[in-house]
């Protein structure tokens, strides 16, 4: 898939990794997307709109609504707009939320919204990530038409080690422009 002049939403949810999320947001940038992001309340805990919001030139958005102005984050325009939905990182929680249809933010409704191919890059604890629960989920979202990218192995946020860092941000850009340029869903 080609991104330059592509409409992405990249949607960033709470964990450890949303670091990572900042230099995937510069290699899109970088490859003449256009991107919008979304951010959960607590991925806004780890890294703060701002960041993000200088390097897309975008508001990043988080609520429906703007109490400022009244204006309304509208999931449903996104989501019919956009050319690809990228989550990432992506947490159990989520997962488990977009897995049933659970709209309580404005990640999920978009999610729900979006007629694009759509990306997911976990990042957890390996336990978490191991649990039954979580791969039930990821199943679900797979056999929804979902792209998951597999979390490496290493050193985690916890001290351990094992299955479930979110992968390094070229190897997301490498993932998504390998993808064949899929038509919207009507």
């Amino acid at each position: 898939m080609k991104l330059s002049g592509k409409k992405i939403i990249l949607s960033v949810t709470g964990s450890i990794a949303v670091y990572k999320a900042v230099l995937l947001l510069r290699l899109l940038t970088k490859e003449g997307a256009d991107v919008q992001v979304l951010m959960t309340p607590a991925a806004k805990e780890f890294v703060s709109p701002v960041t993000f919001a200088a390097l897309s030139g975008k508001p990043v958005l988080s609520d429906f609504f703007n109490d400022a102005g009244g204006d309304w984050n509208s999931h449903v325009e996104m989501g019919v707009n956009a050319d690809l939905m990228i989550i990432a990182p992506v947490t159990a929680t989520t997962m488990g939320k977009m897995a049933c249809g659970i709209a309580d933010n404005l990640v999920v409704t978009t999610y729900l919204s979006a007629r694009c191919p759509v990306v997911l890059s976990p990042a957890m604890d390996m336990d978490m990530y191991a649990h039954p629960s979580t791969q039930r989920n990821m199943e679900i979202l797979r056999a929804d038409g979902n792209h998951i990218i597999e979390p490496a192995e290493g050193d985690l946020a916890s001290g351990l080690s094992g299955r479930g860092r979110m992968q390094e941000p070229e190897a997301i850009l490498h993932y998504i422009t390998a993808l064949p340029d899929e038509k919207k869903k009507s």
